[in-house]
């Protein structure tokens, strides 16, 4: 069984992920971009084993303190897709210019594609490439537990930019669309900013994304 616990980082209040197997007790981290001594406080209240560290995407704010966390805890870094490589090897500029000078670059043991798993304990995450916000970007989907961590492609009542460098709208709406909506109403996403909601809630109400919205669109 999956349990997880969102830790909030960085001035952005970044969604960082700790999840578990609860069977093992084993643990990733997703999205360590800052504030580290927070993130290792949830981990001990929980009583978990880290096992790796899961990567979103490569802005600064989900990953600037990825490479530090992984070589305190002696454990590997997955993610994210290798497009987002020019986002991670600027990691020390962005962090000078956004005021989080612990920022670095690293390089994953893993780069992911669409299709890949990851495993944590006895769980398995399907790995869905969702460009778009940067080219590079995934989402992490348990099935057995019907959540997904999708970074910043989704929010609740929102979507994420795309007016950074090799942003590209179209490449989101069509990337939420065949990726993220075929996977159910009912999946729980946990965004990389905000609240959580659900596939089905946003489908519903969401101004950018929603099934009217989109309707409307393709009518014009």
């Amino acid at each position: 069984m999956l349990k997880a616990a969102v830790i909030p980082v960085t001035p952005f209040q970044q969604n960082c992920s700790l999840l578990w197997c609860t069977e093992t007790m084993r643990a990733a981290v997703v999205d360590p971009g800052g504030d580290l001594d927070r993130i290792d406080a949830a981990i001990a209240e929980q009583g978990v084993t880290l096992e790796k560290i899961l990567i979103t995407h490569g802005h600064l704010d989900h990953a600037g303190c990825a490479g530090a966390f992984a070589e305190r805890h002696k454990v590997a870094i997955e993610g994210p897709q290798k497009e987002d490589i020019f986002w991670i090897a600027q990691a020390t500029e962005s962090g000078r210019q956004y005021g989080l000078p612990d920022a670095a670059p690293f390089t994953p043991d893993r780069w992911l594609d669409d299709g890949d798993t990851v495993t944590v304990g006895n769980l398995t995450r399907q790995v869905l490439h969702c460009p778009g916000h940067t080219p590079g970007h995934v989402v992490f989907y348990e099935p057995e537990s019907n959540v997904a961590i999708v970074g910043d492609v989704l929010f609740q009542g929102s979507i994420g930019r795309t007016d950074f460098p090799r942003g590209n709208h179209a490449d989101l709406i069509h990337a939420i669309t065949t990726k993220l909506w075929p996977l159910g109403n009912d999946v729980t996403f946990v965004p990389g900013h905000g609240p959580l909601s659900t596939f089905g809630e946003e489908r519903q109400s969401n101004p950018f994304v929603g099934d009217a919205v989109l309707a409307q669109s393709d009518a014009v």
